[in-house]
């Protein structure tokens, strides 16, 4: 199954399982399902989830035997409010002064609103149960009982609850325990999306490390600012044979406020870098390109480069009619995209021509320098080998590999 903004994985929830279908997600730390089946709500939610809606799996918390509400005092609830104090929570859910003192007020945790960087925004409440992995072995589960996340009941703009995997508490990857180690995923193409035959692989702990002798890695770097996320260093890009020069330091280090870096983020779509040096690569492929403008599709998209691209026999994926797109990382780790991770056919094929627009967009000021998105995930493994704070890159046929034992498979 395919979410637009990327990645889905399965959770078995709840004593019964309840099994609720969220978007894997490298750049945010909370876990959340949608709650309250059918009173859920996404607000400015697209016609796709309208449609859908009624088909929208939520957790329903009444139905599961091992479901409570989380604790005020709980290091969870604490830092889901981001407090200094940890008695601000237990103080907002009504805590009498001498509980509060003497540490002994079990109140529920107060309800929480959670935003994310590309506008989106949750509210619900803290909830433990039981999760349910499937293990290394066929047939084999975990159960990892009093498991934290977010029980929602009303978004904006988030239509598909998140499984985080940032390096925070609240994350799935810190309560399941394998931040200590590392993971991987490799990532489907997406014309696979509605297959449901094959799914993408993500694999965590050891086995995740295993046999990466060869591997190229990147060091991770530090940011002062988000110190829960992945940010690597983009030293240049080059389109075909030309290299991009103006490439801001921003992208590979922090400035005095902790902006700066390039976040790995499965949650976004696409790859944003900054204004000037998104331009500077836009003027590259332009100039090295023949084929003609779609201004209509681009107006229309929102994308900035859409181009008439001749596909003999109404093939879209003759990608090699387009320049090629290599990342050059910190540490002389250089990625080339695998074909398909640059330009994406808009429609279907007439009169020998396809539409194809770059899937890159511009990145807002604030924040990271730039964002690498699960769209130029897509045929790479990628390692986190958070032992030794490094990420690799290793492009690679995906759905060979799709069969391969893991946690879990991601769709």
């Amino acid at each position: 199954m395919e979410v637009r903004d990327g990645y889905l994985i399965s959770l078995n929830i709840g004593t019964p399982p309840q099994v609720i279908q969220v978007r894997m997600d490298t750049g945010s730390d909370l876990t959340w399902v949608p709650c309250g089946n059918p009173s859920f709500d996404c607000m400015e939610c697209d016609d796709d989830y309208r449609n859908n809606k009624l088909i929208t799996a939520s957790f329903s918390p009444s139905y599961s035997s091992s479901s409570y509400r989380d604790s005020c005092a709980s290091p969870f609830c604490i830092d889901i409010h981001s407090s200094d104090n940890p008695l601000d929570p237990c103080t907002v859910a009504g805590c009498s002064l001498s509980a509060l003192v003497k540490a002994t007020c079990s109140r529920p945790c107060p309800s929480f609103a959670y935003t994310y960087g590309a506008g989106g925004a949750v509210t619900g409440l803290l909830a433990r149960d039981t999760l349910r992995v499937h293990g290394s072995s066929p047939g084999v589960t975990t159960e990892f009982p009093k498991f934290c996340f977010g029980c929602v009941g009303s978004s904006y703009r988030e239509p598909v609850g998140i499984a985080g995997f940032g390096r925070g508490t609240l994350s799935m990857a810190s309560q399941l325990g394998f931040l200590r180690k590392g993971f991987s995923h490799c990532f489907l193409a997406f014309k696979y999306a509605n297959n449901p035959n094959i799914s993408s692989s993500l694999v965590v702990g050891d086995i995740a490390l295993t046999s990466k002798e060869e591997m190229h890695f990147t060091p991770l770097l530090n940011s002062p600012m988000y110190p829960n996320y992945y940010y690597i260093g983009l030293e240049a890009i080059t389109v075909g044979n030309v290299r991009a020069t103006e490439v801001p330091a921003s992208l590979s280090e922090f400035d005095s406020l902790g902006n700066g870096g390039m976040k790995m983020d499965s949650g976004i779509a696409y790859t944003h870098l900054p204004k000037p040096f998104y331009s500077q690569v836009l003027s590259i492929l332009h100039s090295t390109i023949n084929y003609p403008r779609d201004n209509g599709m681009e107006m229309k998209t929102g994308f900035d480069l859409c181009y008439k691209v001749p596909c003999p026999n109404n093939n879209t994926l003759a990608d090699d009619l387009l320049p090629s797109i290599t990342f050059h990382f910190l540490n002389n780790v250089s990625l080339v995209l695998p074909q398909g991770n640059h330009f994406y056919a808009m429609s279907a094929p007439s009169n020998s021509t396809v539409v194809k627009c770059l899937m890159f967009q511009s990145m807002d000021d604030g924040g990271p320098a730039g964002v690498f998105g699960s769209f130029q995930q897509q045929n790479v493994e990628v390692v986190y080998d958070l032992e030794k704070e490094r990420i690799g890159f290793q492009p690679m046929d995906c759905a060979s590999v799709a069969s391969s034992q893991g946690l879990h498979k991601i769709t």
